[in-house]
């Protein structure tokens, strides 16, 4: 009972508010009514190697966007809980350069329910890595808290450190996918002291964002270069102009 009552009174002093605009909302991590409607949740028919929605209804064969057919993945299956767009762009940013770390927990949720194909077997899970001196200005790595929280959340094996992003490379944002590609092929690989983790496994990489897929592609390479059975690749958010 007392607890009860000093949870009650927490609660009156700081009612718990929406993560996207702050108004009022029933429970932590949460989001309102209009935050909520602005989140463009991604269900249905997907493509299989990046998950991005579909028209029609799946028919039993394996199903890709135009983006992923004209370029095909180095992964064998991907997944997005959301679109990059409206409430779900402004929480992605949030978490990535708003020190908004909390959101990953509530993130996490959604990419566990949304990308269930990919947790089977038991997968090693690790995030897309940053460069230390990039690590070192933002504080903390956003991949690697998702990673962290989808890890717990699922009961699967996590390794926050498997690769390395050994050169350190431009900000991407208003680069081509050629750009892109050429920079990140030779700024990632794998942990020297972390291969026998993956020789043989299925390897989950996780970020918050996929526009051209250029890291996911350059981290899958350097999972599958050293031993990895099967490479899948979940994100938050997908961009879909990629």
């Amino acid at each position: 009972m007392l607890l009860a009552g000093i949870q009650t009174a927490v609660s009156l002093i700081y009612p718990s508010q929406c993560m996207s605009c702050g108004g009022l909302v029933d429970s932590d991590f949460g989001l309102c009514g209009a935050c909520w409607a602005d989140m463009h949740f991604i269900s249905g028919t997907v493509c299989e190697a990046c998950g991005v929605p579909l028209p029609g209804e799946a028919d039993g064969f394996r199903l890709e966007c135009d983006s992923c057919l004209r370029h095909p993945r180095p992964w064998s299956q991907g997944r997005s809980a959301l679109l990059y767009e409206g409430q779900g762009r402004r929480l992605v940013l949030g978490l990535k350069h708003g020190d908004r770390t909390e959101i990953a927990q509530t993130a996490a949720g959604w990419l566990e329910r949304l990308a269930q194909p990919l947790l089977r077997d038991d997968p090693l899970l690790c995030p897309v890595p940053l460069h230390w001196t990039r690590l070192l200005k933002r504080k903390y790595n956003q991949s690697a808290l998702l990673t962290d929280a989808l890890a717990k959340r699922s009961g699967l094996e996590h390794c926050p450190d498997l690769l390395l992003r050994t050169r350190k490379t431009p900000a991407l944002e208003g680069k081509t996918r050629d750009q892109r590609y050429q920079l990140l092929g030779p700024a990632i690989t794998a942990h020297p002291r972390r291969q026998e983790r993956i020789k043989g496994r299925a390897v989950l990489i996780v970020d918050d964002v996929m526009t051209s897929g250029a890291t996911l592609s350059a981290c899958t390479d350097a999972c599958l270069l050293a031993g990895a059975a099967e490479v899948r690749v979940a994100v938050l958010a997908r961009v879909t102009q990629a």
